[in-house]
């Protein structure tokens, strides 16, 4: 086990410095200049050719490509992702900041999901080919072809405006009634689309494990329907839920960009279109490299825990 972990992590330090080389050459070759937006006469600055030289000094943007990205790899490794050019601010402390908010949304999304999909995809399976299966798949198409940005605008519609039943925007901090509120309608944006992928799966493997032997001799038996259904059949289909659960957790993660943006909720997400509004370069590479430490991170943890769920499954 533990070979296997040095190994996966090992692995995973070079996917984290290719995600970091991309995203660096990406900005950098796009189109428009941080230091020009950052003096615009739209922001009350005076672009004088001095002041501009001195700024593109400041954030080493005088330099060389190569030399840009030697210094910014040497201070990522040591866990200092620059300072922002827009205020200034250390973005390593910004995300570390901004993180709890983004990783309260993507969990309640994720159990929201969670819920959702594996109830309907476990009724979906139980009653296959019935008016159940066929409008939970229905349901469960929908749920994936709706953007994230519609569906948001939706709920802000109906139950923001007309109903005023929740807030429309912002973040209560802490574990109130109030805070809760103010998470349901993000949550549920980011996580219909994912409940959705769930459901198709946990029906996809239910089926599966509903063929085996195993539980067709549990149901001969007598064990009651529902023993046969949570312990026999989806307790052996959990492994490629776990999976997607693993995956979907660095999607939404990643997703929370749209959620965040259009609830004002103050995360990285947020943090992260600001930066590209603004042209930021070291808020987008860190914020980038941030969440791609944290996906390769979930990913490990999710592979060890097939062992948990099913002791047939061993690492060396």
């Amino acid at each position: 086990m533990l070979s296997f972990v040095v190994r996966r992590l090992f692995f995973s330090f070079f996917v984290v410095i290719g995600v970091l080389t991309l995203v660096f050459l990406s900005m950098h070759f796009a189109p428009g200049d941080p230091i020009d937006m950052l003096i615009s006469p739209e922001g009350g600055g005076r672009a004088t050719p001095e002041l501009v030289a001195q700024l593109r000094a400041k954030y080493g943007l005088d330099q060389p490509l190569h030399v840009q990205y030697g210094r910014y790899l040497k201070s990522a490794l040591q866990l200092d992702l620059g300072r922002s050019i827009r205020n200034d601010r250390p973005v390593t402390q910004e995300l570390v900041r901004l993180f709890p908010a983004t990783f309260q949304l993507t969990v309640a999304s994720l159990l929201v999901a969670a819920l959702i999909g594996t109830a309907v995809g476990i009724l979906a399976a139980v009653n296959k080919g019935g008016f159940i299966d066929n409008a939970s798949m229905t349901v469960a198409l929908l749920g994936v072809s709706l953007p994230n940005f519609l569906l948001g605008l939706l709920l802000m519609l109906l139950f923001a405006l007309h109903l005023g039943w929740l807030p429309p925007s912002g973040r209560e901090p802490g574990f109130s009634w109030q805070a809760i509120r103010h998470l349901i309608m993000p949550a549920t944006t980011l996580g219909v689309a994912t409940a959705a992928i769930i459901a198709r799966l946990v029906r996809s493997s239910m089926l599966d494990v509903l063929k085996e032997d195993y539980v067709r001799t549990a149901a001969a038996k007598g064990v009651r329907r529902g023993t046969v259904i949570m312990r026999h059949a989806f307790r052996n289909a959990l492994n490629p839920i776990v999976t997607v659960l693993g995956l979907e957790f660095g999607v939404l993660l990643s997703g929370a960009v749209i959620a965040e943006s259009i609830f004002a909720w103050p995360g990285v997400g947020r943090y992260l279109i600001l930066g590209i509004n603004g042209r930021d370069f070291p808020v987008v590479q860190g914020t980038v490299i941030f969440i791609a430490v944290i996906f390769v991170l979930v990913n490990l943890v999710v592979d060890l825990l097939y062992s948990v769920l099913d002791p047939r499954v061993q690492y060396s």
